[in-house]
């Protein structure tokens, strides 16, 4: 399986692959690959093989200013591309997304009109979820495939880079990895997760998480993300 893993390592095509060089290189990593691998052969699943590296592929370590940690991909036809909350051109906007939407109107007064948040990863938004691979119709299907070890790997090599970044961590999920990050040095910014079930009991509306990245960003040197 050692050449099986080395094509899935092949899907990273900047920085990140000498960044997680000794990550991808473990023990681990090679089994995770083999998982991987073999669920893509063997079930239906999410996002397509090409795209599973997407949110690196498009935002390099070197660009990486933000980071939006998702949980796992969509499970829907279409929906899933590489990047935590987005979906292609063309496919309806999620639940989740029409909040982060309604958020981002009701802090910046700006309006999106459709799903695809490629531009936010050529800002430098690293748009990853912390389970890159999904199951058709199943959420969190591959939730213990060995992913949170991958994860928690691109965590901290993020935590020591030298500028300050942005970490946005979005529900209790991402929050549980909040001890990967050192807030004396980077900004860490917290609310509710967006979609409708949690962000309706409070806790996601009126938190501004767009103006509050930017204001961090600028206070830094470095020029705000333009979120639409």
């Amino acid at each position: 399986m050692a050449n099986e893993d080395l094509k899935l390592q092949d899907l990273l095509q900047n920085d990140w692959k000498s960044v997680l060089k000794s990550t991808m290189e473990s023990e681990y990593f090679i089994r995770l690959s083999e998982k991987v691998i073999r669920s893509y052969h063997e079930e239906i699943v999410y996002p397509p093989k090409a795209q599973l590296f997407e949110a690196f592929n498009l935002c390099s370590y070197e660009q990486t200013r933000v980071v939006l940690l998702g949980q796992d991909p969509y499970h829907g036809v279409g929906q899933a591309h590489g990047l935590s909350f987005s979906v292609p051109n063309g496919i309806p906007i999620p639940p989740s997304l029409k909040n982060i939407y309604k958020e981002l109107f009701n802090d910046l007064g700006l309006m999106r009109s459709n799903g695809e948040l490629r531009d936010w990863a050529k800002q430098g938004v690293l748009l990853v979820n912390t389970s890159l691979t999904v199951r058709a119709g199943e959420a969190g299907s591959h939730a213990n495939m060995g992913w949170s070890d991958y994860t928690k790997a691109v965590l901290h090599v993020l935590n020591l880079k030298e500028k300050p970044i942005v970490f946005l961590l979005w529900g209790n999920h991402a929050q549980h990895l909040a001890s990967m990050i050192d807030p004396s040095k980077h900004c860490v910014i917290k609310s509710a997760h967006p979609s409708p079930l949690s962000a309706n009991r409070g806790g996601w509306f009126g938190t501004k998480p767009f103006s509050q990245t930017n204001d961090f960003l600028i206070s830094q040197g470095s020029e705000p993300i333009q979120w639409a």
